[in-house]
């Protein structure tokens, strides 16, 4: 498999494996008390942790400025340091928080909002631009969102950012942004268990890279989650919240481990472990594909990492998870 991706029509090149920031920024809130990250985090083993999948090949990393309400943005700037130039990072913008309480606040789809925004990331990410900048509202209005994406052309011409995207599971909206001539992706929920192929299809058509968050299902694709086992009080999947498929009040859904189970042959072939099966289904599903799974530990970098050397499932896999799953 080749291991290396274009982000688009930008020529900007990435590993076709990207690591997802969200977990590493930590505990963060929505007003009512929902928690919105995973848990709580040890910055010096986030830091190593991105060190260590730069060592392994690893050269796009995925953050958005309210992943701990700014500190994700942080720890990331923190950990690249001298290797900024070696590696696409990659954030989000459109949502309001407060860093003192780390609270989500609201949301803000003004051009004059975006600007602000992405200074503020420069600041945290101690880095001059930014590669790749996402809008983080999915279901913004999609007559605004052209004028965000004239927006972001203006920041390109400006030395700002180097490309845009959208992070959206609505294949209408993501064709608005796709239009513009720096956009190079659509960031959108794609794993085995969900497969979305107008999203594939349309980034196929436009020759768009397609970023795949959740690609390892919000963690029930690593094998680790078991019907009924609590889930700690400041994660996500504690308490799920509409979107989130997967997961009930007591921890992860019977049906869905079922599913998991189902296809645990296949995706450990060759030697592989459930996860990075996982990540080699989305590579055979299309070459446009580079997952960003997330990562809390050194032990999950070089877990997710060494998907890279396994390669892509076969197309006779691809066919047999079908069947499996009777799609």
């Amino acid at each position: 498999m080749e291991t290396k991706r274009t982000l688009g029509r930008t020529g900007i090149g990435v590993s076709a494996l990207g690591f997802g920031c969200w977990a590493i920024g930590g505990e963060w809130q929505s007003a009512d008390g929902q928690p919105l990250g995973w848990g709580k985090v040890d910055d010096e083993e986030s830091v190593r942790a991105v060190r260590r999948a730069l060592d392994l090949g690893v050269t796009f990393f995925d953050t958005a400025d309210t992943y701990g309400a700014g500190h994700s943005e942080r720890v990331l700037g923190r950990a690249l340091g001298k290797r900024r130039a070696d590696v696409v990072v990659a954030t989000k913008w459109g949502n309001v928080f407060d860093e003192e309480t780390r609270t989500l606040t609201g949301a803000d789809d003004t051009p004059d909002y975006a600007r602000r925004a992405l200074t503020a990331s420069l600041r945290r990410l101690d880095t001059d631009h930014i590669d790749l900048y996402q809008l983080h509202l999915s279901d913004a209005d999609p007559a605004r969102a052209a004028e965000l994406r004239d927006l972001c052309e203006e920041f390109v011409r400006e030395g700002l950012i180097r490309a845009y995207a959208w992070s959206t599971d609505d294949p209408a909206r993501a064709a608005v942004f796709a239009r513009g001539e720096h956009c190079a992706a659509i960031q959108h929920m794609a794993n085995v268990l969900q497969d979305a192929p107008e999203m594939f299809a349309l980034c196929e058509e436009l020759g768009l890279a397609s970023i795949n968050r959740s690609p390892l299902a919000m963690g029930l694709l690593t094998g680790g989650r078991r019907s009924g086992q609590a889930l700690e009080a400041g994660d996500i999947r504690s308490r799920p919240p509409e979107w989130l498929q997967g997961f009930e009040a007591d921890g992860a859904d019977p049906r869905w481990l079922a599913r998991v189970d189902a296809l645990k042959d296949v995706l450990t072939s060759g030697g592989r472990t459930l996860g990075q099966g996982a990540l080699a289904w989305l590579w055979a599903r299309s070459p446009h594909a580079v997952p960003i799974p997330g990562f809390r530990s050194v032990a999950q970098a070089e877990q997710n990492a060494g998907a890279l050397e396994k390669g892509a499932l076969t197309s006779e896999q691809l066919t047999e998870v079908e069947r499996i799953l009777e799609r």
